[in-house]
């Protein structure tokens, strides 16, 4: 192996050992991760190349959400990696290998005509997710999850413990966390008042892969019920690729087309704008939390762009204005 067992982990040698028996052709090496607790590995054997993820723990292959929502989604004709192997008892999984070029990459040196049609593949795909989910068994565990007053303002307050305080430091009056406290409840309470449709919930441009001219899906185990413009805000609105406002309301009209016709276009716009105030301002929060508590400040480069998302979306509605208000006292960016 490329590693020893000792900078990896042994539970990798120990299954190599029982599925292989003779590792020495075997290599193995750490690939970058996310802000998860799992891990990830690329394994080669001769010629061929899987991805290899070792979870934190034990899971049931039958009902571990990664492995039960990908089958739905392979159902629905959309693009996720094969399973290739597991070992739930060890926590790895083997995937089938997409290689390294994400969006996020890929648009680097993509030219105008191939943007607009990766982005258009991907408004596509989010359409075929929320029209086949909604036609299929609802009994998975992502069904019975939402993105409900609860869970939105635990992640309006996750930004505020963990990027205002945490890594920003701001000493917030009492008067700002009520100003805060009330804006954030409002906010959730609105978008849970939407109906809901199944999402992604993580779909940006370093969770989606291009291999052999398809753009694969991929860290779609959180998926859960959520408004209808979540997973278009999390694409459009994105911290790691900047996208020019005019690019950004074509593709949002091409999914109200696609997948909202009936909606009015005002209507979609102010929900489209208000789930990514939220989404950005979650983003925000985990950024501070992996460079404060996880000592990981790999994230820091993206807050400027999601700074500048949160503050055009916020500024365009009145009733945020308390927000908005207390936030540029305390953040430059959006002043």
């Amino acid at each position: 192996m490329t590693v020893t067992e000792t900078e990896i982990d042994p539970r990798i040698g120990e299954y190599l050992r029982l599925t292989r028996g003779e590792v020495r052709n075997v290599q193995v090496a750490p690939l970058f991760g996310d802000a998860s607790t799992r891990r990830y590995f690329r394994v080669w054997e001769g010629a061929q190349t899987s991805v290899l993820a070792l979870y934190p723990e034990a899971f049931e292959p039958d009902h571990m959400p990664f492995a039960v929502i990908r089958g739905l989604m392979a159902g629905w004709t959309l693009p996720v990696p094969e399973i290739r192997e597991h070992d739930g008892a060890r926590g790895i999984l083997i995937q089938q290998d997409l290689g390294d070029r994400t969006l996020q990459e890929v648009l680097r040196d993509a030219s105008s005509a191939d943007r607009e049609e990766l982005y258009r593949e991907a408004v596509d795909q989010i359409a075929i997710l929320q029209r086949q989910a909604a036609r299929g068994h609802q009994q998975a565990a992502c069904f019975q999850s939402a993105f409900d007053i609860e869970k939105l303002s635990w992640e309006l307050h996750y930004f505020q413990k963990h990027f205002l305080e945490g890594l920003r430091g701001c000493d917030l009056t009492v008067e700002d966390r009520a100003v805060l406290s009330e804006g954030f409840h409002q906010l959730a309470e609105e978008i849970a008042s939407w109906p809901r449709v199944l999402c992604h919930r993580d779909l940006h441009s370093r969770n989606l892969m291009l291999q052999d001219g398809i753009l694969y899906w991929i860290d779609f185990q959180d998926a859960r019920m959520g408004p209808g413009t979540y997973d278009l805000a999390s694409l459009l609105r994105d911290s790691y690729v900047d996208l020019s406002e005019d690019f950004v309301a074509e593709r949002a009209e091409e999914f109200r087309q696609k997948a909202a016709p009936g909606e009015a276009r005002e209507t979609f716009l102010r929900r489209f704008e208000l789930t990514s105030v939220q989404r950005n301002l979650k983003a925000l929060g985990t950024f501070g939390y992996m460079a404060t508590v996880r000592q990981n400040p790999v994230y820091l480069p993206y807050i400027p762009r999601t700074l500048a998302n949160a503050r055009r979306n916020l500024s365009r509605h009145p009733e945020l204005a308390g927000v908005l208000r207390v936030l540029a006292r305390h953040i430059e960016e959006l002043v």
